[in-house]
């Protein structure tokens, strides 16, 4: 059975997809907290990124840098965990600019599958409609099909 991803405009200020993965709130919990799983999935293949390093200190307080290869400098993504509820909820901030987001993340099992609600709340209308506009908000379908992609590898082995 094929999972859709849907993003919508919940507010002035607010974005929300959602996505429902075949696999337990443990194992796409921890697809978003390791590293080395984190990577092989949050970057969509079609825009040609490359993530050159993936650093995630999973913890209240603690932090997490992304930095990929730009042009012509590397471009860096970070902030910090605001909360981190194994395997049912994460919240951080995106630090890098002004107009960062704070993003929640929740998890909630049923019958095996794991129902993920991302919801990124911005600082005003303008830096929603801009992060819009640029198409930034646009790789969530991509991202999360890989997602599916990696928990298919590790749930059937």
């Amino acid at each position: 059975m094929k999972n859709y991803t849907t993003v919508e405009r919940e507010s002035e200020r607010a974005l929300v997809v959602t996505r429902t993965f075949n696999g337990p709130a443990r194992i796409v919990f921890e697809a978003w907290t390791q590293p080395e799983l984190f990577k092989r999935w949050w970057v969509p293949k079609s825009v040609g990124l490359t993530l050159l390093s993936c650093e995630m200190d999973v913890r209240v307080g603690g932090g997490y840098r992304l930095v990929f290869a730009g042009n012509p400098e590397p471009i860096a993504f970070f902030g910090k965990y605001l909360e981190v509820t194994p395997h049912s909820r994460l919240s951080w901030s995106n630090d890098e600019s002004p107009d960062g987001t704070i993003t929640t993340v929740t998890f909630e099992e049923r019958g095996g599958k794991t129902r993920v609600v991302v919801h990124d709340l911005y600082p005003s209308k303008e830096a929603l409609d801009a992060a819009i506009a640029s198409e930034s908000t646009g790789g969530f379908p991509e991202q999360f099909e890989q997602l599916d992609e990696l928990l298919q590898m590790w749930t059937t082995k």
